[in-house]
């Protein structure tokens, strides 16, 4: 197995590309809660509370769900795992056109459409960014992470108005129909491994594209988590990054909208406005990939978190009729800041725990969806009990602080990194979890 000397672009980077097509496609839900609250308040009478109980077991599943998909990749390989996640998001996002009670707005919006959305959640990215590449990982996964904002950024402003002239059941209808429509690509596209294709891993060697996992998926999802647990790093990964999903898309994401609302701007402004931040996301998170290649990512996450921090505590003086220069000031900011944590901490999940970093870093990413869960169900019931989203967001900007003095605790020492740049993380706190994670 030897790669292709005379082929002009590498299978990488096509298989990078049909990931990318398919994370949007799985994106255009993402883009639905924030834009619908309203509606379904407006048409059945459910309380903010209930509706943003559907949007935290949404998050939960979405982030609990990874750490399996990630074995299932393992297990039984890419392309399946990715067209049945595709399909079981167009299904759940397309039988919502047809409830009438709440709790069909949980099973629907929240589980399945979390479960599905889950199996292609970070995971996706940690697994192909691992599979498919030894050189260039942090942008690779920077533009990978990139996708999600990219799908809020084309799909935000069409569910509004979509939602806004013809309904809110022709938005979800939309939203399922795009899935659908990733799946062929998929099909075509996506390969499981790079001999598959008589290649090496774009920048490596035959022996880089390691021997695929034959077992349970869901021990081998346990087995992940059991070994990091014993880990420092791993607990401080893990409550930086539930912090960093409780402040992103636990409160912004499905918040903003209503919240920009309550002070009298139009909804279809304040989607265009959250759709400017997938704009900038887009840019940041890749920016940000290029800088895990050569910056100590401990020192990216902490000032990352730190200035994230910082503009939440401001954001509720922001709020206007229309739109300020001070708030286009904290989308452009917070759009460069959503997602720009992923790769960094995608770095040091695999400078930590090596061919096992996609399940650990499954693990990782069910810390954040959880904080997102809890904070997507607490500003609801925020604002139900006080009548303003104020006290959450104040709430996120201390947390945050935490999350940038977890991050910077994580121990390291001197030397170089694997990558070329910067200076590694230890191995010796994990030498025997890295020792199953190789056994």
């Amino acid at each position: 197995m030897t790669t292709a000397p005379t082929a002009r672009i590498h299978p990488a980077w096509w298989v990078a590309g049909v990931t990318f097509l398919a994370l949007i496609g799985a994106a255009a839900f993402r883009a639905v809660p924030g834009v619908l609250i309203d509606p379904l308040h407006d048409e059945f009478g459910w309380s903010l509370s209930t509706i943003s109980l559907a949007v935290a077991i949404n998050l939960a599943l979405y982030g609990l769900t990874a750490p399996f998909a990630a074995a299932l990749m393992d297990r039984f390989g890419l392309r399946r795992v990715v067209i049945t996640a595709l399909l079981v998001v167009a299904v759940g996002s397309g039988l919502t056109v047809f409830m009438t009670a709440s709790w069909q707005l949980l099973l629907l919006w929240g589980v399945l459409v979390g479960l599905g959305t889950g199996s292609m959640a970070l995971s996706l990215v940690a697994t192909v960014s691992g599979r498919w590449f030894v050189a260039r990982r942090g942008l690779v996964s920077g533009v990978l992470t990139a996708a999600g904002a990219t799908g809020q950024l084309i799909f935000l402003p069409l569910v509004a108005v979509v939602s806004e002239q013809w309904g809110w059941r022709l938005a979800a209808l939309g939203t399922a129909a795009a899935a659908l429509a990733v799946v062929p690509f998929v099909a075509w596209l996506l390969r499981d491994r790079p001999r598959d294709l008589g290649v090496a891993p774009y920048g490596g060697t035959p022996a880089d594209d390691v021997d695929p996992v034959r077992g349970n998926p869901a021990r081998a999802a346990i087995t992940g988590l059991t070994g990091a647990v014993r880990t420092r790093a791993f607990w401080l990964l893990a409550g930086g990054f539930l912090i960093c999903g409780a402040s992103t898309n636990g409160l912004v994401q499905p918040h903003f909208i209503p919240a920009a609302h309550d002070h009298g701007m139009p909804v279809t402004t304040a989607a265009g406005l959250l759709a400017v931040v997938g704009v900038f996301d887009v840019a940041g998170t890749i920016f940000s990939g290029w800088l895990t290649d050569r910056i100590d990512p401990r020192v990216l996450l902490l000032a990352y978190y730190g200035l994230r921090g910082m503009s939440l505590l401001l954001l509720p003086q922001l709020f206007a009729t229309d739109i300020q220069v001070s708030m286009i000031a904290f989308i452009v900011f917070y759009g460069l800041d959503w997602v720009a944590t992923v790769p960094p901490t995608l770095a040091i999940c695999r400078q930590y725990f090596g061919a096992r970093a996609p399940v650990v870093f499954g693990w990782v990413f069910a810390s954040h969806q959880v904080g997102a869960a809890l904070a997507a169900l607490g500003a609801g019931v925020v604002r139900d009990v006080t009548g303003s989203y104020d006290g959450a967001w104040y709430a996120a900007a201390l947390l945050c602080v935490v999350a940038a003095a977890l991050s910077i605790s994580i121990r390291r020492q001197p030397g170089p990194r694997p990558d070329g740049g910067g200076t590694a993380l230890p191995t010796t706190p994990v030498q025997a979890a890295a020792g199953q994670a190789h056994g």
